[in-house]
């Protein structure tokens, strides 16, 4: 049986260390992703408790380019004459 889809999928919603563990990033290389764009932004769900939508997470590692070693939004590396 092939796994939802994410429109299908019951909503979750991840605290820190499942993001971290679901996209090999830590913390810092989460926010500074966040600050720029690059990465779903976080919800504050309490003055002590942020989290993250599991299907935009999800869709993120789907968008990651396969084999360039570029997160989704970052400019193309230069090219080397």
């Amino acid at each position: 049986m092939p796994p939802p889809s994410p429109e299908t999928a019951p909503l979750r919603l991840l605290r820190m260390p499942e993001v971290e563990r679901l996209t090999s990033l830590k913390h810092a290389a989460i926010y500074a992703r966040m600050s720029k764009g690059q990465f779903p932004q976080a919800i504050r769900i309490s003055s002590r408790c942020t989290v993250w939508r599991e299907s935009e997470i999800l869709a993120w590692i789907e968008a990651l380019p396969r084999g360039t070693g570029r997160p989704p939004g970052s400019p193309a590396a230069a090219s080397v004459s």
